[in-house]
């Protein structure tokens, strides 16, 4: 809460970069006892994430190659609500079909996601999407896309590879937590990690050449 004295508000916005799906800028704000400090934003438009579920209790899980990680991860299908006017749900089904070459009957929300809110806007809304049906992949098939393999896992093995540091993409992690509440997924309780063991999900140094790692194997 502020007090109504203008802590927090932004007193000078100044743009710095511009590409192709996220933009920079540099806000200048008040702060508590009148002092001033610059903000770095990252602007990034919002997005959506799906967790498909089949009858058998299978979860559709993406193998995804992230430049950033130099890695490939798991991931659920997901994209970006780019396209003028489309709902949040029409994203979803669209990033579903395009991607996994599903439909779904069934839709819900499970969570609400600010991404990193201590620099980006960016907002993932993550869908329960069940009743599947098989339509074959939509859409041109490009760049990342073209390496994805879409897997069907038990849901219970995806949750489990949540807590051993299998999944570690944001929007995968919280769906996945979030359906297993939701829809009251027995889930032996996991037994937490040594505090000491390698964290292997962050950056890594750009090397030029090939090799880029496969995601670890989903499994009981």
């Amino acid at each position: 809460m502020t007090d109504g004295s203008g802590v927090f508000a932004v007193l000078r916005s100044r743009p710095v970069w511009a590409g192709h799906i996220a933009k920079v800028r540099v806000d200048t704000l008040s702060m508590p006892g009148g002092r001033t400090a610059d903000r770095e934003v990252v602007e990034h438009d919002r997005a959506v994430a799906v967790v498909a579920l089949d009858t058998s209790g299978n979860v559709v899980m993406l193998e995804q190659f992230r430049h950033p990680l130099r890695r490939r991860l798991w991931e659920l299908p997901a994209g970006l609500m780019d396209q003028d006017g489309e709902s949040a749900r029409s994203a979803a089904e669209r990033e579903l079909a395009e991607e996994t070459g599903l439909s779904a009957r069934h839709w819900s929300i499970l969570v609400d996601i600010a991404s990193s809110p201590g620099f980006t806007d960016e907002a993932v809304r993550v869908f329960l999407a069940t009743d599947l049906t098989e339509i074959g992949r939509q859409g041109e098939i490009t760049d990342e896309e073209a390496d994805l393999k879409v897997v069907r896992v038990p849901l219970v093995d995806a949750i489990r590879g949540v807590f051993d540091g299998r999944i570690v993409n944001g929007s995968a992690v919280a769906g996945l937590l979030a359906a297993s509440v939701a829809l009251g997924v027995p889930v032996s309780t996991p037994e937490p990690r040594s505090a000491d063991d390698p964290w292997t999900s962050g950056p890594s140094t750009v090397h030029i050449g090939p090799g880029v790692p496969d995601a670890p194997a989903l499994g009981a």
